[in-house]
């Protein structure tokens, strides 16, 4: 009976931002934060379309797009034997 639930603090806190935060803020919170949203939404469609084409696909990696890299096992060993085999 002594402490507050948490929709006794949530109810609080409408109140306040509403008496002190006047009431055109809220909703140019809101709009705000649906912007954002948009935003990032189109940022995942173009980052998709990106890095599938124009169908959605993954693209293929050609072997001319990797670069040449020895295993790191076979480095070690070299070292180890100090061949350049």
């Amino acid at each position: 009976m002594g402490t507050f639930s948490i929709w006794h603090w949530l109810i609080v806190l409408v109140v306040v931002l509403v008496l002190f935060g006047g009431g055109g803020k809220i909703p140019k919170l809101m709009r705000d934060m649906g912007k954002g949203i948009n935003a990032f939404k189109k940022g995942l469609k173009e980052d998709k379309e990106e890095a599938g084409g124009e169908d959605g696909e993954p693209k293929s990696i050609k072997k001319s797009d990797t670069a040449e890299v020895s295993a790191p096992a076979e480095e070690m060993e070299k070292e180890k034997t100090g061949t350049d085999a």
